[in-house]
């Protein structure tokens, strides 16, 4: 092995040492046995996963394996900004500025075409502009919804939240995956129905 080739086979063993402390970082999220908060890292995993299991659902223009990239690297910014919960305002606010400053350092650990190919990924996932950032933004709704419906409400009952806040923040399903918002309109409403969700207040 050249030196050039050790130095860059250094860093992406550095870089895969550093990304296994999104194992640490928690999510308000729920397991869909209520027994304890998972953690970014099975967040990433299981909608990757998801990505393969309902690929048939996928909109015209989305490249699956780009989608499955996407989604294992999307929250590895949280190793230095933490996990900013959806439902959270103020946390909101300053969570785009911790993120870029994380992705800098994160993506900057690996040899520089490596670490530019995953800043672009991270970036595109962000930005929610293609098909495939689109639809992998769409899977990222659905986890928590389906987390919390097989919960009996989970992190919604905990932070007070109603119907109007989720449909707010599933609303990209409808553009990324049009096909699976019909199945999520039902979750919504049958989650209502079952005193999992409550219904928007009325004025």
């Amino acid at each position: 092995m050249s030196t050039t080739q050790s130095n860059r086979l250094t860093k992406q063993i550095q870089f895969i040492i550093e990304i296994d402390k999104l194992k640490q970082i928690l999510r308000q999220t729920l397991l869909t046995d209520a027994s304890r908060q998972e953690n970014s890292a099975e967040h990433s995993w299981h909608i990757a996963v998801m990505a393969i299991a309902l690929a048939e659902y996928a909109p015209d223009g989305v490249d699956i394996f780009r989608t499955i990239k996407m989604l294992l690297i999307h929250d590895l910014v949280e190793i230095d900004a933490g996990d900013t919960f959806c439902y959270d305002v103020e946390g909101n606010c300053s969570k785009t500025d911790r993120e870029t400053e994380a992705a800098k350092r994160l993506f900057g650990l690996l040899p520089a075409d490596l670490g530019n190919e995953l800043r672009f990924l991270w970036e595109e996932f962000e930005a929610s502009e293609t098909p495939t950032a689109k639809f992998a933004a769409a899977l990222d709704r659905i986890q928590p919804l389906l987390h919390n419906q097989q919960t009996q409400s989970g992190t919604w009952r905990i932070h007070g939240v109603t119907r109007d806040r989720v449909m707010k923040r599933i609303a990209p399903v409808e553009v990324g995956a049009p096909e699976l918002w019909p199945f999520v309109q039902k979750l919504v409403e049958g989650s209502v129905a079952a005193g999992y969700l409550q219904d928007t207040p009325t004025a």
